[in-house]
């Protein structure tokens, strides 16, 4: 058999591309597989993918608008340009698999390659899927889907469940080098609160309103990530330094994640399809504010899988203010019964092994 060659594509956001990755990185562990990920100049993909040591072309793409205008006039012209790139590419990459892990860029690209005849699979992350892969799904032969929710929207025939692939390291964190990491007390409970990696004005506005009651709870520690455009007005403080008061500790950003999802009891924090499939991979116990401005309202739908599920407690952005935030939290690290059923169930819908179940998918086009 001829060495693999897989093209991904996928970008805009990190929930799109982390997929990816880790997809590559299982396909590398089965054997030599050639692979290349095609993204566009402006998303996030452009960083990520080289600095993982993935070979990395570009294509012309935008999202159409949801009304006719000058602007669709545009988009189309750059969707046109874009299945003409994505033509070139697959012409001389000449992929033996090509999956799309989500975002505008994945349109043009998979969809030359399915009317190509290559094998093809899509992977939705979301409980709502995006418009994207709802397009495309006439025309590949596989989706892999992280919720059985999101299964409705697409042919039933075609559907595989299998979870959003996480990094390894979420997964191996050991949670006492965690804590010892970042200086923690084994014995308090330990919450997390960020917002991704820009942060959440929203969630860094409650906990400043909330920081008088909670910073001298003796029993409890936090670690509050607010992102590096609030971090000096949260902390009263210019540079990037951490910042302490009473027993939350202020952080522009977080290089190390995974260990602080090691030492979390609570995490409190958007409801994106990567960072809920790695806090269900550790069994966390959640407080979900979904991000509003979300395309279709689709972080709402991911919270509410883990709410319906008794995993996670859902607060809107709207509903969120310092009594509810304060509540919320000293509720729930109060009540350790209800902290381990949370737990239990979270970790009943975490799937470890997703990134191999899809290439397992993968494998099963090419050789059946």
């Amino acid at each position: 058999m001829n060495k693999l060659r897989v093209l991904i594509t996928g970008g805009g956001t990190g929930g799109h591309i982390y997929p990816g990755l880790a997809i590559a990185d299982n396909l590398l562990e089965r054997e030599a597989v050639e692979i290349l990920f095609v993204g566009t100049e402006r998303g996030l993909e452009k960083e990520i993918v080289p600095k993982a040591g993935f070979s990395f072309a570009t294509v012309t793409v935008e999202g159409l608008p949801r009304r006719i205008s000058l602007t669709s006039l545009r988009s189309g012209f750059k969707l046109v340009k874009g299945l003409w790139q994505a033509k070139k590419i697959i012409e001389k990459f000449r992929p033996s698999l090509v999956v799309g892990t989500g975002g505008y860029v994945c349109g043009p690209v998979v969809a030359m390659a399915a009317w190509q005849g290559i094998p093809t699979l899509i992977h939705e992350q979301n409980a709502f899927p995006g418009i994207t892969n709802r397009l495309l799904a006439k025309w590949v032969n596989k989706i892999a889907v992280t919720y059985q929710e999101s299964a409705r929207y697409f042919p039933e025939e075609k559907i595989t469940l299998t979870g959003n692939p996480v990094r390894p390291e979420v997964i191996s964190a050991q949670r006492e080098e965690a804590l010892a990491k970042f200086s923690l007390n084994p014995k308090k409970k330990t919450v997390l609160v960020f917002g991704g990696s820009r942060g959440a004005r929203s969630i860094n506005q409650a906990m400043i309103a909330a920081r008088e009651a909670l910073q001298n709870e003796d029993f409890l520690q936090i670690i509050h990530v607010t992102g590096k455009e609030d971090f000096s007005w949260v902390s009263g403080q210019e540079s990037m330094e951490e910042v302490k008061i009473g027993n939350i500790t202020i952080k522009p950003y977080l290089h190390n994640m995974p260990d602080a999802l090691a030492a979390a009891d609570l995490v409190l924090c958007r409801a994106g399809a990567t960072t809920l499939a790695e806090i269900t991979v550790r069994g966390i116990p959640a407080i979900l504010i979904p991000y509003p401005y979300a395309t279709d309202n689709h972080q709402e739908y991911n919270a509410r899988s883990l709410e319906k599920e008794g995993a996670a407690v859902v607060l809107l952005d709207k509903e969120l203010n310092q009594t509810k935030l304060e509540d919320c939290i000293l509720r729930l690290v109060k009540d350790q019964n209800r902290l381990d059923h949370m737990a239990q169930k979270s970790k009943g819908m975490g799937k470890p092994e997703a990134a191999e179940y899809i290439v397992n998918c993968l494998y099963s086009l090419v050789k059946g």
